[in-house]
């Protein structure tokens, strides 16, 4: 799933948190992704697993996902706003993914994804609005 829209359009390619769209190049990281309707009730909720393989401050980041048991895997674009990415602690992590597993990911990022139409024709594009979580995600607890 892509994001049609972000809340990261005039993103600087260094965030405040000192880290810097080229320093995420070949990371790992474990990705929260929380999805709400317009009524901001909780939709479903995903958690993902890839390696930063291509950014760019205006497509954004791109991870090459963590192949599935089946051998497959995906490409998955998040916004070029680093201001959710936090360190992750040592560990293994289960993915929502049916045997997908990470063992020490570099960061944890977490994303809040609103809908912003109620209803779509068949065949026409939903809208989302990706808000970052710039609170450090809580592991274990």
């Amino acid at each position: 799933m892509q994001a049609n829209t972000t809340d990261s359009k005039s993103v600087p390619e260094q965030d405040v948190t000192g880290l810097a769209l080229e320093d995420v190049v070949n990371k790992t990281c474990l990705v929260g992704l929380s999805y709400f309707n317009l009524q901001g009730e909780l939709l479903n909720q995903n958690l993902i697993s890839g390696r930063v393989s291509v950014v760019d401050p205006e497509i954004g980041i791109t991870l090459q996902l963590q192949k599935k048991a089946d051998g497959s895997a995906a490409d998955f674009i998040l916004p070029a706003n680093l201001s959710c990415w936090f360190s992750a602690p040592k560990g293994e992590f289960h993915t929502s993914q049916e045997g997908v597993k990470v063992q020490d990911p570099d960061y944890l990022v977490t994303w809040d994804i609103h809908q912003t139409k109620d209803t779509t024709a068949d065949g026409e594009q939903q809208w989302w609005e990706w808000v970052a979580r710039t609170s450090p995600p809580q592991v274990g607890g």
